[in-house]
């Protein structure tokens, strides 16, 4: 992944982000074409005359839908960036910042990502509550469609009838996304706006709204912003994108790994929300160590690094 040449001057934040956008609106129509020789080789054609299997939860498609899970994440995340960096002729790991992680600084993240559970359940659960004033009822209602149907996807493509299962679901759920998405959304786009805006934390939390709109899914995008804008702070901060890799990963290993325990227990995926609520004090004292675990990684991060926040 070293392409490498000698340094020269990059192209404007601007042009990098038009650059970003025709390389992912490629990758989307890549990924699509791939997905769907990859579902008629292994259904046969009568696969796309069956639109309603595919996207109704039907688990006869469960391999074909995680393959296609697999390819999209590859060609619309991971490939823009990495064509970004080939295409400013800089090395992959000097364009985006790949620096040796430090065992100490990732058993931080490890506990971060534990202690703001409790938190990140109570805004996702105040969330899903939200509603929208009577005028945008039909609004509303599509955003509930959208979700509903999001959902029954995540659902099927959680069911894990074994340990092999499991392991291809860290893979393709946990490990793929985590790698790829870091790639674009905190590589390509936050690096970009940062240049644009001259200003890192603008920079960030546009990058974490993208990143969450992008999900299409409304009543779980404000826990999604937030974590978006979580790593991209520990991005800042580390100059590493191995750091906020690894604690998107073990966001999504998370969501996996409760799957196997809610099926290993014979409890239905859809009720994963009403099986997991904390009282209200674990509520706040999640917000308290989130809070000096994240002033504590800053606090490391900077110091090591003589940087300083705008």
């Amino acid at each position: 992944m070293n392409f490498s040449l000698a340094p020269r001057e990059e192209k404007s934040a601007y042009t990098q982000l038009l650059i970003l956008a025709c390389y992912a609106l490629a990758g989307a129509v890549l990924g699509s074409v791939l997905s769907i020789i990859a579902l008629v080789l292994l259904y046969g054609s009568g696969i796309m005359q069956n639109a309603m299997g595919l996207s109704g939860g039907d688990p006869a498609y469960l391999d074909g839908l995680r393959i296609a899970q697999g390819l999209t994440s590859a060609c619309l995340f991971l490939m823009p960036p990495i064509l970004l960096a080939i295409t400013e002729k800089t090395r992959i790991t000097t364009f985006y910042g790949f620096k040796k992680p430090q065992p100490a600084l990732l058993l931080v993240v490890l506990l971060l990502m534990i202690c703001s559970l409790p938190l990140m359940e109570w805004i996702t659960l105040i969330n899903q509550k939200m509603i929208l004033p009577d005028f945008l009822e039909s609004l509303e209602n599509w955003m509930r469609e959208k979700e509903d149907a999001a959902m029954n996807m995540t659902i099927l493509l959680l069911r894990i009838r074994g340990f092999g299962e499991f392991l291809i679901n860290i893979l393709i759920i946990a490990l793929l996304p985590a790698v790829a998405e870091e790639f674009l959304f905190r590589g390509g786009i936050q690096r970009s706006f940062s240049r644009m805006f001259h200003n890192p934390h603008i920079a960030i939390w546009v990058s974490a709204f993208i990143f969450s709109a992008i999900h299409v899914q409304f009543f779980g995008f404000f826990p999604r912003l937030l974590l978006g804008a979580a790593f991209g702070y520990i991005y800042l901060w580390t100059g590493s994108l191995w750091y906020a890799m690894f604690a998107h990963f073990l966001n999504n290993a998370y969501a996996v790994c409760q799957a196997w325990y809610l099926q290993a227990h014979h409890i239905p995926l859809d009720q994963a929300d009403n099986s997991a609520y904390f009282p209200w004090y674990a509520y706040v004292i999640s917000l308290i160590l989130t809070i000096f675990l994240f002033k504590y990684f800053r606090d490391k991060t900077t110091q090591g690094n003589g940087e300083q926040l705008d």
